[in-house]
Order: structure tokens, then C-alpha cells, then sequence
């Protein structure tokens, strides 16, 4: 690094960076360190350019890891780190403001080298080069010299919770902004608290955006194992000791930092006017910063679309957001249950005045209006959704909040497009999404509520055109697109009974369903229907062939149709659910029944279907009497007009009753085996300037997700 770095192919051969990694042990009062931080070279801009900065890295480290036993380098590079950020937390008093470059730069080498020795060694070996000291020159440690890697990992989270107090809009009235102000007077024209603000929000968001990119790369150690990390030292830090109490702040940091979605300064800018004597110390600090290191800010991780998307995104957000799911899925301990899912589970609105539970000592507030519209537009991420996903199982407060809203719409529109394209989607993306829709109408509530939005020109929709229907509607079709799909395609199980028992949830709340929707249910029936008797004919066939011949063994038809089986008796239960609650609302189901009436005679006689056929036998009977009785050559106006006429007539009684159709979303045993590979495969795909060698990863394969 230094002063003169300028390309990623030099650092290799960079003076400063051969003296960090050589044999020559250097003391953190060293004047070399300022050398060192006083970079600024062309960042990466893309997947082949991080891909550089690793492999640039990779022989910087393996010099450092063979040397620092002797040296303590890495050890003094830190105290270095954490002496300038002491420096910022008392900035009103202090009048050399370099250390903000500094720590930023530092704090920038420390995360290169950290992901590089975590995929390269074991915590064990990693915390022993955290305890190196240096061999010459007087320590400054002593006997009872502190943890490093604690209080590495508690100063980052202490910047994290604590840096935004810098931002100007929230704390003009503090000494440090004051006497910035007053500096910034002194030597140039112009608004001071919008110009400096800027300025000083912008480097404020780099050194918060490193901060949570390395907290993410200390926990990087389980991309590295196949199997789900139960011991680990990391995880004992952040889940004990001095990082404890601070467990709630950054929670709430990385919910605001989501919901802000602070767009980054834009690369190359710079809010300070040089002077012709190479401009003040802020200049060179602002200047440094955009033109040289901010590049990396912008940049998506390994799989990342266009840069032209990226610009537009918050690196911040995203990045505090994959931490958030990280911190919110570390396994419990044997004594300690994970302190960060504590804290989801259970924060609450800003205006709920109620007192917390003395049991959870992570409790917090937050802005649930802000909160729930960031979720809504920020869907189209796997990221967005497991997070709402996690709020809506885990948090109660947080589902009675969006149960209540009156613009569910906002929320539920984006879900349906992620399961309308589900064929763009990553298969855990669309069981998310899937899920949310199925805790979601496990409240009635929320089924009679979707029936009376509606919603004007749905233009994603396209095999059909949607000028006018219910959110309730629209949501039947999306998931009997999603079933249709899934015989099809994929053919997975689990699909089927979430997609199901989300329709089986909202049948008895059905209200004025669309006609299109009704037509599609009976569609679906039908569907099943041939795929029922074609593997029965495809059984029968086998079984025929069979009798000549012992030595090919049967395909096991069997089980293929006892499966069907089961679909064609929950659509036959959700037909039923519907007939029996809400018969007089759904003239257009009555009419579509009707209409395929002929569909529903193999299966009177069933065994399996006997009993759930009775009602819907009844209903085709009693309404096709009244249409005999009606005359022929009757238009479809004057049949929904005898359907409703016949509705009211038809005796309640006459239809058998069967329990509720109900069901609850439950996690399977051990969810960490499913959520912990998949965040990961988030992190690893989606963070922002990280790279990691995909032959290096454990976890999951690359096509994974």
C-alpha cells in the first residue's frame, strides 16, 4: 500500500506491504504505519478484479503467516487500528483528523488479510497469531495483555452502533461538528453544513460499510467446513463477554442501516474545493478516499449483475443486512441460546408503550411503519425475503403489525412475483416466498381482506389480461401457477403441500373469486385428474407385463399414484371448504363446477373420495336441476344469475360438514442445516467487494440455491 500504490498488479512487490509481511518486527508507535495507511490506488471494479486482489493478497499472507510468530505484526497492525479508532471516538479534542483516513485504510488491510488466513487455517492457529508479540522494542502489552480478537471484534461493533452518531443531520449541536465547522469557516466559501456534511457522511459510511464487511469475514470460518459449526470461537466471542451488552444496538443498526438504504457516495466526488497549496488536510482525506478507495464500495460479490444495477443500490444495507442473517443464525450454544435471534424475536414498534420482558434482556424499539416499507420494496432479494420470512415466524410484534396494515398489498404483490417468475427464482427464494404466503393466511383476517382489494392492471401477469381482480384472486392464481409448474418441472413434494395448504388456509374465506380464478381451480382439478388415470394405466400396463416375465423389476407405481392421490383429495377438500362457507359469494366456482361437471364422475365412487364428494355431488345435482328447469340455450349472464338465485335457495343443512381446513407453518427439526448453507450461499453470492475462491467453499456446492 502507501502513498505510491496504484494498480492491484503492484502490491505484490509493494514496499510497504513487503515490510508488513517481512522479517523485521515493527512497533505500533512506528512512523512507518503512517506510510503504510496513506494509500490510495485503483479498487476493483469487477468479479476478475477481486479475484486479483485475492490472489494478491494470498502471497502478501503466506509471507505474513510464516513471519508473524516472530515479528507480531498483525498483532501491532491492529493496535494501530484500534488506537486511531479510540482517536475518532474523541475527536472534539483531537485536531490531526488523518486518523480518519487511517482507520478506514487499516481497517481495509486487516479485512483482506482476515479472509485469506480464515480459509487458510483453523480458529485454533488464527487465534494463536493473534497473540504473537512483537520480539523487539518494549511491549506495550505487558503480561496481562488483552484479547486482540475481542477487542478487534467489539471495536467493530462499536463503530458500527456508534459511527452513525457522526452523521450531521442528527448531531450538529456535538463539539466535534462544531469545531469542524469552525475549521472548515476558516478556510473555505460556501454552506458549511451541507457541503461538510456530505463530507463527512461520506467517509463516516466507508468506515461503517468495512466494519461490518470484516464482522462478516470473521465469521467467514463456516464456508470453509461442510458440516454446521456448533463450537466455535468467534461465535463464543460475539456471544459472550464484552460483545454482549451490545447485542440490541447493533441489531437495531443493521435493521436502520436496511431501511435507510443509504445510497454510497458516488465514486470520484468530492465536496472540498482544492487550494493552490495542495488544499487542507480534509481535502486530501476526502479526495483520497472517493477517487481512490470508494470504487470498492459500489461493487457487487462473486455472480453480481450489471454494475449499472449496483450503482443504484446501498452497499451499506445490503452488506449490514447479510450480517444481520449471519449474527441471527449462529446455533445456539449448550448454555446460551443466540443472543442476535434473541433480539429479532423480540423488538417492538416505536409507539407499542408496554414494558419489556425482564426474561430477554435484548429487547428494542423500532420503527415498524419504516421498517415494513422497506420490506415491501426490497423484495426482488433472496436477502429481503428471508429476513421478512424470519420477522413474520419469529416475531410476533411483527406479524400482528403487518397482519393490521391496511395496504397488505404493498407487501404480498412483490411475493407473487417472485413465485410468478419462479422459473428466474433459486428454488429457496420461491420457498421462502411460499412460506411467508402460507404464515401469512394461517389468519383469517388476512383471507377476508385480500377479497376486497383490488387491484387495477396487473402487467406482470401475462397469460392473461387482468384489468381489474382481488389480491385474494390474483394470489389463487399465482399459487396454482406455481403447482402447475411444479408437475411439471420440478416435481418436488414439499412445493405441493405449501402451496396446498396456503390454499386449503384461505378456501372458507373465498369471496367473489375472479372468473378466470375460478377456471383455473377447476383446471387444476383437471389436470390431476389425467395425470391420475395415466398412472393408473401406466400401473396396469407394468403389471400386465409383468405376469411373463420375473426378472425386470416393477417401477413403483404405486407410490406415484397414492401422491396424486393426495393432491386430487385436498383440491376435492379446498372445493368443498368453499361450497360449504361461502357457496352464495363464489357464483363463478359454481359456474366453472358446472361447467366441468363430467370431471367429478370417476371419482363418486371411490373409496377415497367418497365422503368429500358428497357435497360437491349435491351442489352439481342441485344446480344443474335448476338450469334443466331454466330452458336451453341459456347465456352466461342468466346462468350466474340462476347460480346466485339457487345459492340462496339451497338449504345449509343439506351440505355435510368436515373439520376446518387448517395449517400452520412449523420449521422441521434442526432448520439450521437448511438456513445456515443458504445464508451463506447469500453472502457468498451477494456481498458487496468479497470474494472467495470457489474451490476453497465447504458448505454447499456452487449450485446450490
Amino acid at each position: 500500500m502507501g502513498a505510491n500504490s496504484s494498480s492491484i498488479s503492484e502490491l505484490p512487490e509493494n514496499e510497504y506491504l513487503q515490510k508488513l509481511s517481512g522479517s523485521e518486527p515493527i512497533s505500533e508507535n512506528d512512523p512507518f504505519w503512517n506510510q503504510l495507511l496513506s494509500f490510495s490506488f485503483t479498487t476493483p471494479t469487477n468479479s476478475a478484479d477481486l479475484k486479483l486482489l485475492e490472489e494478491a493478497t494470498i502471497s502478501v499472507c503466506k509471507s505474513l503467516v510464516e513471519k508473524n510468530p516472530r515479528t507480531g505484526n498483525l498483532g501491532s497492525l491492529i493496535k494501530v487500528f484500534l488506537s486511531r479508532t479510540k482517536e475518532l471516538k474523541i475527536s472534539a479534542e483531537c485536531q490531526n483528523h488523518l486518523f480518519i483516513w487511517q482507520a478506514h485504510n487499516a481497517l481495509f488491510i486487516i479485512c483482506c488479510l482476515l479472509k485469506v488466513f480464515i480459509s487458510r487455517m483453523s480458529e485454533e492457529e488464527l487465534q494463536l497469531h493473534f497473540t504473537y508479540e512483537e520480539k523487539a522494542g518494549p511491549s506495550s502489552c505487558g503480561a496481562e495483555c488483552e484479547d486482540l480478537i475481542e477487542e478487534l471484534l467489539c471495536c467493530l461493533i462499536q463503530l458500527i452502533v456508534e459511527i452513525p452518531l457522526l452523521y450531521p443531520c442528527q448531531h450538529t449541536d456535538s463539539n466535534w461538528w462544531k469545531w469542524l465547522c469552525s475549521w472548515y469557516r476558516g478556510r473555505y466559501s460556501g454552506g458549511v453544513t451541507s457541503a461538510l456534511g456530505y463530507a463527512v457522511r461520506d467517509i463516516t459510511y466507508s468506515i461503517s460499510l468495512e466494519a461490518v464487511t470484516t464482522l462478516i469475514v470473521f465469521l467467514s470460518c463456516q464456508l470453509f467446513h461442510k458440516e454446521i459449526l456448533r463450537e466455535s470461537i468467534i461465535h463464543r466471542y460475539l456471544m459472550h463477554g464484552r460483545c454482549l451488552p451490545y447485542t440490541s444496538r447493533l441489531v437495531k443498526t443493521l435493521l436502520y442501516n436496511f431501511i435507510r438504504q443509504e445510497r454510497s457516495p458516488p465514486p470520484g466526488t468530492h465536496v472540498f474545493q482544492q487550494q493552490t497549496d495542495g488544499g487542507g488536510l480534509l481535502y486530501g482525506i476526502a479526495s483520497g478516499v472517493a477517487t481512490g478507495l470508494w470504487t470498492v464500495f459500489t461493487l457487487g460479490g462473486v455472480g453480481s449483475k450489471a454494475s449499472a444495477q449496483l450503482e443504484q443500490c446501498s452497499p451499506l444495507a445490503s452488506q449490514s443486512l447479510l450480517l444481520l442473517l449471519v449474527l441471527a443464525n449462529l446455533t445456539d450454544t449448550p448454555d446460551t441460546p443466540n443472543p442476535y435471534r434473541q433480539a429479532i424475536m423480540s423488538f417492538k414498534n416505536t409507539q407499542d408503550n408496554t414494558a419489556f420482558s425482564s426474561s430477554n434482556p435484548h429487547a428494542f424499539q423500532i420503527n415498524f411503519n419504516s421498517l415494513y416499507t422497506a420490506l415491501c420494496d426490497q423484495q426482488k432479494s433472496d436477502q429481503a425475503t428471508l429476513l421478512l420470512y424470519m420477522l413474520l415466524h419469529q416475531n410476533s410484534n411483527v406479524r400482528t403489525y403487518v397482519l393490521a396494515r391496511t395496504d397488505i398489498e404493498n407487501l404480498v404483490l412483490p411475493i407473487l412475483e417472485i413465485l410468478y417468475h419462479v422459473e428466474e427464482r433459486n428454488s429457496h427464494h420461491v420457498y421462502m416466498a411460499l412460506i411467508i404466503l402460507l404464515i401469512l393466511t394461517e389468519d383469517d383476517g388476512f383471507n377476508r381482506s385480500i377479497h376486497e382489494v383490488i387491484l387495477k392492471n396487473i402487467t406482470w401477469y401475462a397469460e392473461r389480461v387482468l384489468t381489474e381482480i382481488s389480491l385474494g384472486s390474483l394470489l389463487i392464481l399465482v399459487v396454482i401457477r406455481t403447482i402447475q409448474y411444479n408437475m411439471t418441472r420440478t416435481r418436488d413434494k414439499y412445493l405441493h403441500t405449501n402451496c396446498l395448504a396456503a390454499l386449503a388456509n384461505m378456501s372458507a374465506q373465498f369471496r367473489s373469486l375472479h372468473q378466470y380464478a375460478a377456471q383455473r381451480i377447476i383446471s387444476l382439478f383437471s389436470l390431476l385428474s389425467k395425470k391420475h388415470n395415466k398412472v393408473l394405466e401406466q400401473a396396469t400396463q407394468s403389471l400386465r407385463g409383468s405376469l411373463g416375465s420375473n426378472d425386470s423389476p416393477l417401477p413403483d407405481y404405486a407410490q406415484d399414484l397414492n401422491v396424486i392421490e393426495e393432491v386430487i383429495r385436498m383440491m376435492l377438500e379446498i372445493i368443498n371448504s368453499c361450497l360449504t362457507n361461502s357457496l352464495h359469494h363464489n357464483p363463478n366456482l359454481v359456474y366453472a363446477l358446472l361447467y366441468k361437471r363430467d370431471l367429478f364422475e370417476q371419482f363418486r365412487t371411490h373409496p377415497s373420495f367418497q365422503d368429500i364428494m358428497q357435497n360437491i355431488d349435491l351442489v352439481i345435482s342441485f344446480f344443474s336441476s335448476r338450469l334443466e328447469q331454466a330452458g336451453a340455450e341459456l347465456s352466461v349472464e342468466r346462468v350466474l344469475e340462476i347460480i346466485k338465485q339457487g345459492a340462496v335457495a339451497l338449504p345449509k343443512d343439506r351440505l355435510r360438514k368436515f373439520p376446518e381446513l387448517k395449517f400452520k407453518y412449523v420449521e422441521e427439526e434442526q432448520p439450521e442445516e437448511f438456513f445456515i448453507p443458504y445464508v451463506w450461499s447469500l453472502v457468498y453470492n451477494s456481498a458487496v467487494a468479497l470474494y472467495w475462491n470457489p474451490r476453497d467453499i465447504q458448505l454447499f456446492t456452487m449450485d446450490s440455491g
